[in-house]
């Protein structure tokens, strides 16, 4: 399937075909952070169960050559190329995802049904069309495919929450979906506007400054702030799954990372 500048966003919708379809933004929720915030939610009512500052240098280049727990779904596919590098404090990631097939999928172990994570960021203006996904799996969950439950989306333009576990990863609905999709027809209608409910996206003006993102979950929501400032939020059944086992990033081109926060609240 050709990559277009709309699939770029996220190399999982490059392998099944996911519009970008934003849809409406719902009513502010009722929200347990109240005014200070998510970060501070987390640092109040929640333990920290990890913190990486990427002081350090990488161990080398495969699958866990980053250290201190992180592992790489995609770092052996390509092992002559450094998708991740440890410089002066800062995991400078940049993807070979046109050789390796695949964004760089980098994830760590979290343990949570209520938290989050806390990253600072950066998109250092590298590449074309720069972006980044990060989210949760659980991959002992076999009724969707590999474990991918929910995640945000950050482009250049806008920032999109969606639920994956009982949307398009659900592997009913992707079955089902990927009928169509193989016989170059129209997705059902029906289906088509169930996996819009599944998802929000808002417009999001990105640069290449540091910024602190906060992704949580909370029953059935997720919130994302930026620099303390609230982004996007969305309900969805997905978002309440009793176990996020993993933090995720998928980057399919450039991202700079210096800091790593993640935190139980429940």
């Amino acid at each position: 399937m050709p990559l277009s500048l709309r699939m770029t966003v996220a190399a999982l919708y490059i392998a099944f075909g996911i519009s970008l379809g934003s849809a409406a933004t719902p009513a502010a929720p009722a929200n347990s952070a109240g005014a200070a915030g998510d970060a501070a939610w987390l640092q109040t009512k929640g333990t920290l169960l990890f913190h990486d500052a990427f002081e350090r240098e990488e161990t080398g280049n495969g699958a866990k050559a980053i250290g201190n727990g992180w592992n790489s779904a995609t770092a052996d596919r390509v092992p002559q190329i450094k998708m991740a590098d440890l410089d002066a404090g800062i995991l400078k990631i940049s993807s070979a995802t046109k050789e390796a097939g695949h964004a760089a999928h980098i994830h760590h172990e979290a343990g949570f049904t209520d938290g989050g994570a806390v990253i600072r960021f950066k998109f250092p203006g590298l590449t074309k069309g720069e972006s980044l996904q990060l989210g949760f799996v659980d991959r002992e969950t076999k009724d969707i495919h590999a474990g991918h439950l929910c995640y945000a989306l950050l482009s250049s333009s806008s920032v999109t929450l969606i639920d994956h576990k009982t949307g398009v990863m659900n592997l009913e609905i992707r079955q089902r979906r990927q009928a169509y999709l193989d016989r170059k027809e129209k997705v059902p209608a029906d289906l088509e506007a169930l996996l819009k409910t599944k998802q929000v996206t808002v417009p999001w003006k990105a640069d290449t400054a540091w910024h602190e993102l906060v992704l949580v979950t909370e029953g059935d929501q997720m919130r994302l702030s930026v620099d303390g400032q609230p982004v996007a939020h969305h309900r969805s059944p997905g978002f309440a799954h009793p176990m996020k086992r993993w933090f995720s990033f998928l980057v399919p081109s450039t991202v700079w990372i210096d800091d790593v926060k993640i935190w139980k609240v429940k």
